[in-house]
């Protein structure tokens, strides 16, 4: 949501909760500083252009916050207009209550993020839900003391991709496919963000491509810019992030491919090999699992790993070595 429409949304409210008696639309128009602006006087006269934006502004806005779950009531007010207000009984949230288990939860979801923005909201968040009826006696932190989850997050795209898909807010960025020499720009409604071993991924729209993908934020480069408002293509219920990501990597495979790898070379990918024999002239043979995208995987360890089998596989990494040599 843009900050200028966040603000009005919330000075709104706020009239609709302050206020003890209904206020007329002409009330809320001239004590809000967003409505003043669209309703500028011209001469004597209200401009009709500029009513007429009011008018769609005021019901947009009455519309979200109703969506958002504000309980809005409309009245006729004693000067026989329309009135509104939000009665505080009305919209009071019930007491919080939390036993020690989920206290001991919240406690430690509080000291999952690291980098100083969201660790700030986490810590506020926490601190007022022990105002609201956090027990007591049970330190959320001390509950799990041997717990101490952490999610790094390194990427600057991160955070500007976090509140796209909080917004729902369409986005370009350039990114490096594993295979290719330079990056692409890609133009992308965000769904979701999720963290697999380490790495955090993006799942989306991509609209030049008329298909969902995911796409890993290390491979990002330069700035992301947001594009404008709404989406095109309609967000699943579930966004199966972290199951894509594990079908690239091998992990949901049930076939298994031969390679020859150098040496003292590529770890990750001894592993996860299932059987290991050593080679002359330093060279290991490895079986590892074969699944959708290891010839993207394979790739990445250049002249240090030679496909034996399957014939697909290996023509397949072969393509992609190519397609590199000549970007």
């Amino acid at each position: 949501m843009a900050i200028a429409k966040a603000e009005r949304l919330m000075n709104l409210a706020l009239c609709l909760l302050g206020t003890r008696r209904p206020l007329s639309k002409r009330e809320l128009r001239d004590s809000i500083e967003a409505y003043v602006e669209a309703g500028r006087v011209t001469g004597s006269r209200l401009d009709t252009a500029a009513d007429e934006a009011f008018n769609r502004m005021f019901e947009r806005d009455k519309d979200d916050l109703r969506e958002l779950g504000l309980v809005i009531e409309t009245v006729e007010n004693i000067d026989g207009e329309v009135g509104y207000l939000a009665r505080r009984d009305s919209n009071r949230l019930p007491p919080i209550t939390l036993d020690a288990e989920e206290a001991a939860a919240l406690g430690l979801a509080a000291k999952v993020w690291q980098q100083a923005r969201l660790a700030g909201a986490a810590s506020g968040a926490l601190q007022k839900l022990r105002a609201a009826g956090l027990p007591e006696d049970v330190d959320p932190y001390e509950a799990h003391s041997a717990l101490e989850p952490r999610i790094p997050v390194h990427e600057a795209a991160f955070e500007p991709l976090m509140l796209a898909c909080r917004d729902r807010r369409p986005v370009l960025f350039d990114y490096r496919k594993a295979t290719a020499a330079r990056p692409e720009p890609r133009n992308v409604e965000p769904w979701a963000l999720e963290c697999w071993r380490g790495h955090w991924y993006l799942a989306g729209y991509d609209r030049d491509r008329g298909a969902e993908r995911v796409f890993r934020l290390s491979r990002i480069t330069g700035r992301v810019r947001v594009r404008g408002t709404g989406f095109t293509a309609p967000v699943p219920d579930v966004v199966t992030v972290r199951e894509t990501v594990a079908g690239w990597a091998g992990e949901t495979a049930d076939r298994s491919a031969r390679i020859r790898l150098r040496s003292g070379a590529g770890y990750p990918l001894r592993a996860r090999a299932t059987a290991v024999r050593e080679l002359d002239g330093g060279w290991d043979e490895l079986e590892i699992p074969y699944g959708h995208g290891l010839d993207a995987w394979l790739v990445e360890f250049g002249p240090d790993v030679v496909v034996v089998e399957p014939a697909e596989l290996r023509a397949d990494v072969v393509d992609r070595l190519r397609a590199v040599a000549r970007g």
